[in-house]
């Protein structure tokens, strides 16, 4: 299989001060489906930013498609033809759709990434148009992205990565804050895209997803450190694994695919069980 990405050693920290990764080696390959996971503020965001050659590491070494990834390189598409090559490989879903969105209609939105590529305008046209149909946002091609609900918006966050065709897909709690039956359109796209060979990344804290996403889950640590990187289902019935990355607390249990919290009483109360 042909890698990926491949991080050696790497370490990010903000302000020269704010540790955000620690010494990270990991290598993912085309195809995969991988949930990186991890509490708030463990690394997370902090590790796709990095595979998107949004920032770049502190310290250590990160290749893409066998190329290193360096700041000089990703300073102008025009001049760099692997950076150009690299925007058409690897797109990105940011956690906030409003950190994303900034064109005046959805149509506008989905079109800008083939459109920024060079892409011939009929074939812009023709991308955009079979995204939006493929997302469900016919119906509001025309409305501008800020009018619309957080699930809707989510969609067209993902139909602006997908216009650019990508075979890399990184998301960041691609799930957060959505209403159910958006949650589960999320997950039913991102298990499509998967059989149709895409290499699906996603950070995210939301467990009751993790096995339905993924394949391969890499845990980290609040010390911004890789505590696990193993098949999703051994991961996710590891309960010490996921306590000791303030996952879980210890007083919650899996039932089957559920996770139940027991609220234990103190002396002289009641028992009850949620």
């Amino acid at each position: 299989m042909q890698t990926i990405f491949d991080l050696q050693n790497v370490s990010y920290t903000y302000l020269e001060k704010f540790e955000a990764l620690k010494e990270v080696t990991l290598t993912m390959t085309a195809g995969e489906q991988i949930a990186i996971i991890g509490s708030n503020g463990s690394g997370k965001s902090t590790l796709l930013s990095i595979l998107n050659a949004l920032i770049y590491p502190t310290s250590g070494e990160f290749y893409a498609f066998d190329n290193p990834v360096k700041e000089e390189n990703f300073n102008s598409l025009e001049d760099n033809e692997f950076a150009r090559y690299f925007r058409t490989k690897v797109g990105f879903v940011f956690q906030d759709p409003d950190v994303q969105l900034f064109s005046s209609t959805v149509f506008d939105e989905i079109a800008f990434g083939p459109l920024q590529l060079g892409f011939p305008r009929e074939e812009v046209i023709k991308r955009t148009e079979e995204v939006i149909s493929m997302v469900g946002l016919s119906n509001l091609r025309d409305r501008a992205p800020h009018t619309l609900s957080g699930g809707e918006r989510k969609k067209v966050c993902i139909g602006s990565v997908l216009s650019v065709n990508p075979d890399v897909l990184l998301l960041d709690e691609p799930t957060g804050g959505l209403d159910p039956r958006s949650q589960l359109w999320v997950i039913e796209l991102l298990q499509d895209l998967a059989i149709a060979g895409k290499t699906i990344i996603t950070a995210t804290h939301d467990l009751d997803i993790i096995e339905k996403i993924s394949t391969r889950a890499i845990v980290f640590g609040e010390d911004h450190t890789v505590k696990a990187d193993s098949d999703s289902t051994v991961v996710m019935n590891d309960l010490e694994l996921l306590m000791s990355a303030n996952l879980i607390h210890e007083h919650m249990h899996w039932h089957g695919k559920l996770m139940h919290e027991h609220l234990h009483s103190h002396i002289g109360e009641d028992h009850h069980e949620h």
